[in-house]
């Protein structure tokens, strides 16, 4: 039952609102953009190491500080989760285990008893994920043999056969690609160490004669293994070539494949094998880059150094802006001249993968998550870049106007047949790569998802495109409301974000507040607040129903609930006087959030992180709203 709550005092509600506003402007990088760490778990560090051990440069003092990051991850019961507060995960627990050792650990130490005796009680490195069985490949620790087969003849796929590059997520195929060359090369260098002592000796599980995508793709499977051992020579030159003048094409100006660290890592170790020598251009420019990605920090135990999975400057920009515009910051601050000056450059005009599918759609108008990824602009950070340049009064008004233009026209052609909008493609929605034994980490496809599509309606409306594009975004929308009246968060946790998502953007589309899609909405978040007034969703929510809606408070989903019921003209209700009390109570003296949580999705049930910014920008966002309200 939610426990009373007493009126919001004006001035707690205005003195939080003006602090996380100031504390948000001190932020901004005097080049104009935001930039939060995205922190994540303690693989993106393990393979890092790994990676310079099998290159021959790994160093001492980086596996030092490296080591003393992973070690003050390990939770009591000797694992390593994938988010706070989450359960332990085997495949996690195995490579920081491994890391470790290499760095030294004594094995008959407590930290390490007590992962190597977790490890086996859950099944070992028999047990383990497909990409970290590779890691262990490469260093002799685990069979190639045993492994799924992916052979490079992959890449000559036309695009109108099964299983082709573009029909993986464009993530995917920056990864697949690479690893169909090392999984074919097969090194074995040195570890230095070894991790038998983590194989229980249990024989791999037998899939049973009967028919199921299962049996039929391992059956495929014990087919490409023959033909690695014979394989038509000339095609798999061929096929080895076209990997590599693949890989080196989609190489960023940073270093980086798509500014993310798997295709990062594997691009390398990829071109590496095929002969490129560390001081080659692409291989020098690659590891250099690297360091771009590396948090340093001191602490009570001595310097660490992490590795974010990827950055996020566009993304946290636009919300950025779009949170000070709702605090009240004018249109023509000199802080949001600043960061449109940073999102003009950053505009892409050049064709990327998303162009296989879309051939017909001009270049331009499309805006990348990160620094430096030219071929992949994604829909949901353009969709956010023309909200906030709509709310800008910059002095060169025909230059942002022509980029809004470029990014209408491209976010309508990036609609998929069934209405909904992908964050990267258009309908990249074949569900058979899905089936293939080498995908057992992460989603692979980009199908439509709730909270992308949101934001493009919401775009759309808002800049006043209420056409048939729009109404089928709507309709798709609609059609995709859970049956207890929440929306699902493809890219955020999970149905708070979705709801939080969906509910503005149909208000814009022009729903009455009244509509019964939304009255279900509003139902939904009002039972899920949580006794202190915030709200909360557990990671574990993608996995198990029973977390849905469920989990401690944080200062951004809080920020989502309060965006979607002040959306439907809720300012003055309990529920929301409730939630802005709840941030106002918990904000730090320097105006931000403490937000240990993991609130961003990388791949649901897999991988997440946390955007260290979200804890502001939300917040901000519907204080200023809350405010706007008359709240």
């Amino acid at each position: 039952m939610q426990q009373a709550a007493r009126a919001v005092p004006v001035a707690d509600a205005r003195t939080a609102l003006a602090a996380a506003r100031d504390h948000l402007l001190s932020l901004q990088h005097p080049d104009g953009w935001w930039k939060g760490e995205l922190e994540t778990n303690v693989t993106m560090d393990v393979e890092d190491l790994l990676l310079r051990q099998f290159l021959g440069i790994r160093t001492a003092g980086e596996t030092e500080q490296a080591a003393r990051w992973i070690r003050s991850q390990q939770r009591a019961d000797g694992t390593w989760a994938n988010f706070h507060g989450g359960p332990g995960d085997l495949s996690t627990t195995v490579e920081a285990y491994t890391a470790l050792k290499l760095a030294g650990d004594d094995v008959a130490a407590g930290h390490m008893v007590a992962a190597r005796s977790w490890i086996l009680s859950r099944g070992g490195l028999e047990a383990t994920r497909v990409f970290t069985r590779i890691w262990l490949a490469l260093f002799g620790e685990w069979s190639w043999d045993e492994l799924p087969e992916m052979p490079p003849e992959l890449v000559l796929l036309p695009k109108w056969f099964p299983l082709n590059v573009a029909d993986w997520g464009c993530w995917a195929r920056q990864t697949v690609v690479p690893l169909t060359v090392v999984c074919t090369l097969r090194p074995r260098r040195d570890l230095g160490i070894t991790v038998r002592e983590l194989r229980t000796g249990r024989p791999a599980e037998r899939v049973r004669p009967q028919w199921s995508w299962k049996y039929a793709f391992h059956s495929l499977d014990r087919i490409l293994h023959r033909y690695h051992r014979r394989p038509v020579k000339a095609l798999r030159e061929h096929a080895m070539r076209r990997a590599a003048e693949w890989i080196v094409a989609r190489q960023e100006a940073d270093g980086s494949w798509g500014g993310i660290q798997p295709p990062w890592v594997y691009s390398l170790l990829a071109l590496h094998l095929l002969g490129y020598p560390l001081d080659h251009p692409v291989l020098r420019h690659g590891l250099a880059g690297l360091d771009r990605f590396l948090v340093r920090e001191q602490t009570p135990a001595g310097p660490v150094r992490r590795l974010e999975a990827c950055q996020s400057p566009v993304w946290d920009t636009v919300l950025g802006m779009q949170a000070l515009r709702d605090a009240g910051v004018p249109g023509d601050h000199p802080s949001m001249l600043r960061a449109v000056d940073f999102l003009l450059a950053e505009e892409i005009q050049v064709k990327g993968d998303w162009s296989v599918r879309r051939p017909n759609l001009p270049p331009g108008g499309g805006w990348a998550f990160e620094f430096d990824n030219d071929g992949y602009p994604d829909i949901d950070d353009t969709a956010e870049v023309l909200l906030a340049l709509n709310r800008v009064d910059h002095p060169d008004r025909a230059a942002v106007r022509g980029a809004m233009e470029r990014g209408v026209r491209w976010l309508r052609g990036m609609q998929s047949a069934d209405g909904g909008w992908g964050a990267f493609d258009a309908d990249n929605t074949r569900q058979l790569v899905r089936k293939l034994p080498f995908c057992d980490f992460g989603e692979v496809i980009d199908p439509p998802s709730a909270d992308v599509t949101a934001h493009v309606v919401e775009a759309l409306a808002v800049l006043g495109h209420d056409d048939e594009v729009l109404r089928r975004g709507v309709r798709w929308l609609l059609d995709n409301q859970e049956a207890d009246g929440s929306w699902f968060g493809r890219w955020g946790a999970n149905h708070v974000y979705g709801t939080g998502a969906v509910v503005p953007a149909l208000v814009r589309a022009g729903l009455a507040p009244g509509d019964h899609a939304l009255r279900r909405a509003v139902r939904w978040l009002e039972d899920h607040q949580n006794a202190d007034g915030g709200w909360g969703e557990d990671l574990r929510s993608y996995d198990d129903p029973e977390w849905i809606g469920r989990g401690d408070s944080t200062a951004s989903q809080t920020g989502w609930a309060l965006l979607a019921l002040l959306a439907v003209g809720q300012h003055d209700t309990e529920a929301v006087r409730r939630g802005v009390q709840y941030l106002a109570r918990t904000q730090r003296a320097d105006g931000g959030w403490d937000e240990p949580q993991f609130t961003g999705t990388g791949f649901p049930g897999d991988f997440y992180i946390n955007y260290h910014l979200y804890r502001v920008i939300f917040p901000l966002t519907a204080l200023g709203r809350y405010h706007a309200a008359g709240g």
